[in-house]
């Protein structure tokens, strides 16, 4: 079974720990079957070293500390044989963690420079200096690369309100406006419809990003799902918080929407070429963007307690998300603690393994959130099976084809009728 489990060579040390030992439970499970055994042997030694390996890695205090500094390398592999090279490293590192909220995030200011020095000049000259469409395509494939991890670097802004240390709060507030419509936010929209929104209502029928009303393998409900986030959320969000009786909230967010679309709109009147480059293009493609990610993130809804986290979300362990989106695969983790720090999920999740194995929890490896909604469009089942790593004994007991079934259980469409019975139980807890 341990055949199907692949080590991408760009995978970050911590998913690589996790991942070694949850292949250490499928050999051990494997072992016992052999034996005769339902139960795999073992004292939880090699887990308890995970944990203990993972701890050290996110201790500042600890000789085995390791700050993050670029998203593409870990720390250990950033040093070499040149003094001055280390040096220097060091340096900016020591620098970093002056300015950066916790020691660990010295990458938040790497993108933060990053973005300073290329996306602002780039918009600048191209706004009001010359413009050509070689530049202002250039510019926007730059900004397709930016997007992912800006997205997820101001997923951890959002939710932990800035990113710096707080000598620094007015420009750690005051920078998203900035940058949010160069990168295809419109201003506060993704702390509205995430933090106060989705949070809130956890993929449940008041969702308006909720996937249980849609056949999670069909072109036609996706198709249906993001063209209404794409083209009204901004009228129904503001809604959803009205009916909430959250009126501030509800105008706060009418506002900075329609703040952003009249800028843009002014912004295109008075220059098209370079505000379709800068602005436009980027706000369509992460609308859509943002779109294949949360359906590749609640597409497995588990019908028994599709009100569960853990049944309702799921964890990646995969280079895509977790190297270059800040753990971003970790998103069981994710909602059962919106607070807890990005470098803490893989810690969370070892040390909680047995628990996520007993509510039947869903763990890919290999594949992320925009390649699992491609497989499911695909009805690519067999792709995801072998990607699927299975935990606790019902599903590391599982035959490819018992897999196989499993989630394509766990895309079904839910009916009113269904949705009104589960999520009714929901609230008489």
């Amino acid at each position: 079974m341990e055949n199907y489990i692949v080590f991408d060579s760009g995978i970050t040390t911590s998913d690589r720990i996790v991942l070694e030992d949850l292949v250490s439970d499928i050999k051990q499970f494997g072992q016992s079957r052999a034996r005769g055994k339902n139960k795999p042997d073992g004292d939880g030694a090699a887990t308890k070293s995970a944990l203990a390996t993972l701890d050290e890695l996110n201790n500042p205090k600890s000789p085995a500390f390791q700050p993050t500094v670029f998203t593409s390398k870990d720390y250990d592999q950033l040093h070499s044989g040149r003094p001055f090279r280390n040096w220097l490293l060091q340096t900016y590192v020591g620098m970093a963690q002056s300015i950066v909220r916790f020691e660990s995030d010295v990458v938040m200011l790497t993108h933060l420079l990053l973005y300073f020095t290329t996306t602002v000049p780039s918009a600048l000259y191209l706004f009001f200096w010359h413009f050509t469409w070689l530049h202002g395509l250039a510019h926007f494939m730059m900004q397709i690369s930016y997007m992912g991890t800006y997205t997820l670097m101001m997923h951890q802004h959002i939710h932990m309100r800035g990113i710096l240390k707080k000598r620094f709060a007015l420009f750690d507030y005051l920078f998203p406006y900035i940058t949010d419509p160069l990168m295809g936010h419109t201003w506060n929209s993704y702390y509205h419809h995430h933090v106060k929104h989705h949070h809130a209502e956890g993929n449940g029928p008041q969702d308006l990003s909720s996937t249980i009303y849609y056949q999670r393998d069909s072109i036609r409900h996706f198709l249906l799902y993001s063209t209404r986030f794409v083209f009204f959320v901004w009228l129904d969000l503001p809604i959803y918080f009205l009916r909430k009786n959250k009126r501030i909230l509800a105008a706060k967010t009418a506002f900075w929407e329609l703040s952003s679309y009249t800028v843009l709109y002014v912004a295109y009147r008075l220059n098209p070429k370079p505000t379709l480059c800068v602005f436009i293009f980027p706000l369509v493609l992460l609308r859509l963007g943002l779109m294949f990610g949360n359906w590749g993130q609640h597409a497995f809804v588990d019908e028994e307690d599709p009100s569960s986290d853990y049944r309702s979300s799921i964890t990646l362990i995969d280079t895509a998300s977790n190297r270059h989106c800040f753990n971003d695969g970790y998103h069981t983790s994710h909602h059962l603690n919106p607070l807890r720090h990005w470098r803490e999920h893989p810690n969370s999740f070892i040390k909680s393994k047995a628990l996520y194995a007993s509510q039947d929890a869903l763990v890919f490896h290999n594949i992320d959130y925009l390649m699992i909604t491609i497989r499911l469009l695909q009805k690519d089942y067999k792709c995801l099976a072998r990607c699927m790593i299975p935990i606790g004994e019902r599903q590391l007991s599982m035959s490819m084809d018992e897999r196989i079934a499993l989630l394509k259980r766990h895309t079904r469409k839910f009916t009113r009728e269904e949705i009104e019975v589960k999520f009714r139980r929901q609230s008489q807890r």
